[in-house]
């Protein structure tokens, strides 16, 4: 079984890089993002520090969910999620695997390029760390429910449109507590582990039901 979930991740590894919507359109889509504020809120470094650490946390969010409705579409076209629903390998795990492969490709450049990024938004030393840090602990919480929302639109030919509208009201509790830890990091009346601490419950709430709840919905779809 192991050896068939390896094989699983390598593969949709190679599906991100061939077919696009992997780490490097995500890293170019954060970037826009980042430069398009300043022009919008003007040269304030004063303002551009205060807000920076919400608008990497949009970015990241907006970046993820680049290439979610490809998680489970490309093997819904090509009928293999069909083998995979009837295999002997629970599908729960199928589905933790691929947003493993999901957040490698998407979520951890996203965590790499962040402190690069903050720096164009005059963001000091401990600001850049708590937002690399939140980035780190919260975007796979940001993936697993995009698991649950690509596994509702997988069957629908529009789904990639719809998606979004049903993953980000999910998404609203991590993008509190992830801006509001990344926001203590540097400086501020609430101490930076308190906020850390929901983002990471949160994020281990994720892990846990996520592969249930998206396990339930492809078999609900194909019925």
């Amino acid at each position: 079984m192991m050896g068939a979930l390896w094989a699983l991740f390598r593969h949709d590894l190679r599906l991100a890089r061939r077919i696009g919507g992997g780490g490097t359109t995500g890293v170019v889509f954060f970037l826009c993002l980042v430069t398009v504020v300043p022009f919008a809120v003007g040269p304030d470094l004063n303002l551009l520090s205060r807000i920076g650490p919400a608008i990497l946390w949009i970015a990241a969010l907006l970046s993820t969910l680049l290439g979610l409705d490809r998680l489970f579409g490309s093997d819904h076209e090509d009928g293999s999620l069909d083998l995979l629903r009837t295999a002997g390998t629970p599908l729960e795990l199928v589905v933790a695997v691929k947003c493993l492969a999901h957040w490698c490709t998407t979520g951890l450049p996203l965590v790499l390029v962040s402190p690069v990024f903050g720096l164009m938004l005059a963001l000091d030393g401990p600001s850049l760390g708590g937002v690399a840090a939140t980035l780190l602990v919260g975007t796979p919480a940001l993936t697993c429910l995009g698991a649950i929302g690509a596994a509702l639109t997988v069957s629908l030919r529009r789904g990639g449109l719809l998606l979004p509208v049903l993953v980000i009201p999910l998404a609203i509790p991590v993008l509190i507590f992830g801006v509001s830890a990344a926001a203590a990091a540097g400086g501020g009346t609430v101490p930076f582990v308190t906020p850390f601490l929901a983002l990471c419950g949160l994020t281990l709430l994720a892990l846990a039901g996520t592969p249930f709840a998206a396990a339930a919905a492809l078999r609900l779809t194909a019925e």
